[in-house]
Parts: C-alpha cells; sequence; structure tokens
C-alpha cells in the first residue's frame, strides 16, 4: 500500500531528502551539502546544477537504506529556500546563471532607488512585502538585465524564471510543469496578497514579463507527476510545495490565528499565523501567505527574519575558527556566566526585520582583556535569541496582545541553552516538538492531505506532540538590563550603516 511521504528540504546550505510514514514519523532523512558562491562582498550565489545533484545524491541514498519500495511512495512535497531566484533554459533545463541567494545584496542601490521614487507604498500594499534586495522580484530583474544568455532565452520564447521550488518541480517532472505555490510567490515582490495571481504594476514596476514567471496554484494538491528520475518510478504526483518557513509553520501544526513558531537556520525566521485577516504590519514586519489548501481559502500570517543565526556559528567555526563543529558552541558558551559586557550583532549579510538595513555591516563590542572565546560564543547565543526577541514584540505590537507559547525548531532549537536564553529574553514559554525537522514534516503534510493520506489539519494536530518546554527563569528587571546593552550595540551597528 502506497502510504509514505517522500519530501525534499532544498536549504541555503544543503538539500535533504526524507522519507515520513502514515503516522507522520519520519523514518529516515539524508542531507547533501552543496558550494557557497561569494562572488564580491555582500553577494551570495548557488549553483543550480549543484543543487539538483545534491537532490538527486540525497535522493539515491535514502532509496538505498531500502525502508519501502519506491512503488509504497503516495506523493512526494517539496519545502525550499524562498526568494533564491534562477534562470534556465525551456528548451533544455539548463540553468542560464548561478541562482543569486536570498542572502545576496547586489541590488540593495536598485531598491533604494525604488524607494527614493515613491514606490516603496504601492510595493508594501499589493505584495506585503518592504522595498528590500531580500525579495525576488530585484534578483530576476538583474538576472534578465546582466546575464547575456538569459536575454537570448527571452528573445526566444525560451526563458523559464522561479525561486528553487518551481525549478525543482521542472526537473521532478522531466519539464512538463512550471509553477510554483502561494507561500512561494508571495516572497516574490510580485504577487498581488488579494487575488493570488502575479501583479501587472508589480510586473512592471520590476520589469519582469509575467510570461517567464510560473503559475501560481494551492500549496496542497498535484503539481505534476514524476518522470525520469533515477530510482522512482514515473507517476508519483508531486502533491505539496511550500517555502520553508510557511512550511514550518504547518509542520508545527499552528493552524490557529496567534499560533507562532520560530525555526533556527541559517537565518531565524518567527511567522504568526493570522487565520483570514491580512494584518498590515505599524512595526517593520512582513505580510504573507501561510498557506492554501487546495479549494479553500488562503491562510496569512505575519512574519520577521533575521538574516544571520546557525550562519553565525558556521562563521565561528569557519571564519574565527573558535570551535571544530557547529554544536561545540554550546560547551564553550556555557564556559562563561554570562556575555560579560561583549556583544556580538551578527549582521553578516545586512540586518532584516524590522531595521532593513542592508548596507549594516556586523558588530563585536565590549572587549576586554578579560574576553575570551566563551565571551564571544555566549555573545553570538544570545544575539540570535536577541534578534529573535525584537521581533516577537513587533508581532505583539501588530497584533495587540501577548502572544501564546512559540513552538520552536531548526537545527539550533537542540541547543538548551540557547532554547533557555530564549525563553528568560522573550519572557515567554517555548514550546519543543518531538519532531523538530518541521519544514520535511510540513512538506510531507501539504502532500499528504494533497493525495488524501490525510483528510484535513485537524488529522495533523493529532500527530504533533511536543518534546520539551522552556520557562522564564530571569527576573523582568534582569531582562529590561540585557535589553538595553543589546540595543545599544544595534544603534551602534546601524548608525555605522547609514
Amino acid at each position: 500500500m502506497a502510504d509514505f511521504i517522500l519530501a525534499i528540504d532544498q536549504g541555503t546550505t544543503g538539500s535533504t531528502v526524507a522519507l515520513v510514514d502514515s503516522q507522520g514519523q519520519l523514518c529516515a532523512r539524508v542531507n547533501v551539502e552543496f558550494p557557497q558562491i561569494f562572488p564580491k562582498p555582500g553577494w551570495v550565489e548557488h549553483q543550480p546544477d549543484a543543487i539538483w545533484t545534491s537532490v538527486e545524491k540525497a535522493l539515491s541514498r535514502l532509496l538505498r537504506k531500502k525502508l519501502c519500495k519506491p512503488s509504497d511512495i503516495a506523493a512526494l512535497g517539496i519545502t525550499n529556500q524562498r526568494e533564491t531566484s534562477v534562470v534556465w533554459d525551456r528548451r533544455t533545463g539548463e540553468a542560464l546563471n548561478n541562482a543569486i541567494v536570498w542572502q545576496c545584496r547586489r541590488t540593495a542601490d536598485f531598491c533604494e532607488a525604488l524607494r527614493a521614487a515613491g514606490h516603496e507604498k504601492l510595493v508594501r500594499k499589493r505584495s506585503g512585502l518592504v522595498l528590500d534586495p531580500y525579495f525576488s522580484a530585484s534578483k530576476f530583474r538583474w538576472l534578465l538585465r546582466e546575464v547575456p544568455a538569459a536575454k537570448r532565452a527571452l528573445k526566444a520564447g525560451a526563458l523559464a524564471a522561479g525561486t528553487m521550488d518551481s525549478f525543482l518541480l521542472w526537473h521532478l517532472t522531466g519539464g512538463e510543469q512550471h509553477a510554483t505555490d502561494v507561500s512561494n510567490a508571495a516572497r516574490t515582490s510580485l504577487m498581488n496578497l488579494k487575488s493570488l495571481s502575479w501583479d501587472p504594476e508589480l510586473l512592471r514596476l520590476f520589469e519582469v514579463p509575467e510570461n517567464i514567471l510560473p503559475e501560481i496554484r494551492p500549496s496542497s494538491g498535484v503539481f505534476g507527476h514524476t518522470r525520469g528520475i533515477r530510482g522512482l518510478p514515473d507517476g508519483i504526483p508531486i502533491a505539496g510545495i511550500a517555502g520553508d518557513q510557511q512550511a514550518a509553520l504547518f509542520g508545527q501544526a499552528c493552524f490557529s490565528a496567534g499560533d507562532t513558531k520560530c525555526t533556527y537556520g541559517t537565518g531565524s525566521f518567527i511567522v504568526m499565523n493570522t487565520g483570514s485577516e491580512r494584518i498590515v504590519s505599524k512595526s517593520g514586519l512582513l505580510t504573507t501567505v501561510a498557506w492554501q489548501l487546495d479549494q479553500q481559502a488562503p491562510v496569512y500570517a505575519l512574519e520577521g527574519g533575521a538574516f544571520v543565526c546557525g550562519a553565525a556559528v558556521q562563521w565561528l567555526r569557519d571564519g574565527l575558527k573558535l570551535i571544530k563543529r557547529a554544536p561545540d558552541i554550546e560547551a564553550l558558551a556555557a564556559s562563561v556566566p554570562d556575555h560579560d559586557g561583549v556583544e556580538f550583532v551578527p549582521a553578516l549579510t545586512g540586518l532584516g526585520a524590522p531595521h532593513w538595513a542592508p548596507d549594516a555591516r556586523g558588530l563585536i563590542t565590549g572587549l576586554t582583556r578579560g574576553s575570551d572565546a566563551g565571551h564571544i560564543a555566549r555573545a553570538t547565543l544570545d544575539a540570535m535569541a536577541l534578534q529573535n526577541v525584537d521581533i516577537l514584540r513587533c508581532m505583539e505590537a501588530d497584533l495587540g496582545k501577548r502572544m501564546r507559547p512559540l513552538r520552536v525548531d531548526g537545527g539550533a532549537a537542540a541547543n538548551d541553552l540557547l532554547m533557555q536564553t530564549q525563553a528568560d529574553y522573550l519572557g515567554r514559554k517555548l514550546v519543543r516538538p518531538r519532531v523538530t525537522e518541521t519544514t520535511v514534516a510540513g512538506a510531507s503534510y501539504l502532500a499528504g492531505i494533497g493525495v488524501g493520506l490525510w483528510r484535513n489539519t485537524a488529522e495533523i494536530k493529532r500527530i504533533w506532540q511536543p518534546e520539551r518546554e522552556f520557562s522564564v527563569a530571569i527576573t523582568a528587571a534582569k531582562r529590561r538590563q540585557r535589553m538595553q546593552s543589546w540595543q545599544a550595540a544595534v544603534d551602534q551597528t546601524l548608525a555605522k550603516s547609514v
């Protein structure tokens, strides 16, 4: 009986392929990393072919485990790094340039020019997003203007453009489908949040032809079928697609308005379900689509993201060589009682919500002769939590009420010291689920609902289980003092970016 879901989680540093059973349990996962490319300061690229190869390798290694027969796979789900933009030739499937990664700041000047010309209000109103190089629209424009092969393919009517979900769907279906879901389209600055279609005025503003873009569809439902994929039979339905953060929200069973999750990955991303209401943030947050089930109205969300979270730990490992492995940061940070005045603002690729300062650069302050590697590690963990406090306070301000306990996931959610620090500085309870691979879970649940393996979200809610709660363990006065020290460092960072 076909009762397994295959999930592809195409992330910023690697691609994961996972197998999930009909009870929502993770049977196995395989991750394959791919290179990060930094052509210039502030520029970040990926080689699309390397990403596709990483997916193929992960799939091959997973299938070699022989946990089920390929014919037992009921559906395939996709979740992906969002905003990362790629162009390819429809005739060959060949990528025409390196993908521009969501972290890349190369279009900052163009976004600033649009802002200066008074276009931010229109972009905000139609797309729910601020004018920032983070989003896909300005990346597509850059690729169309700067890549000769893209210009030639466009002239020949053979150009396709999209985010990584579209690129994967194209390859998984042997070039038969060029589509995306509402959650990914919502991150381009080109989709109208109300109509859920490409907005003609935004397309004109960013100079992106609609005919190169994918068709926008609900997040759950059959997008196409596998064709020509080594190890898999043709005809497996690809029945769920969502951007990684929206997939994590779905995977955390945050189905009610006010439910909120924080994913600790390369960046940290907080998403709050706002139900059928499109809340316009007054605090620098983003309005976005959480998901849409087939034949149902969309669910909206508020979102804020810090661009550098786990990436700060990678920098301590690869740049400063303070640790050998990323998990070693917990012991190093715990070797000192506190940060001892050291602050690290990890603006290594600018600052995201709620500041939106693409030119900001990282800053370490408060060093003395008594400072050591432990204090820098502790300041790094503190910063990962404090960035999120800034975002969550804005969410509460926009909602006008206190949030429910925060559900946490992602790789760094396994760090107990970080989770306790987050609860203390936020002043709210944290809940960590038993399955922390929530992006994979979300993609699997959407695909499973898409083929009827699960009937509705109520069945998914019964699957979700908590593993541990973290309660607040410091006083309000100590929290205020810590926030003041952090705010001073952020202000210093912002002052230098002006």
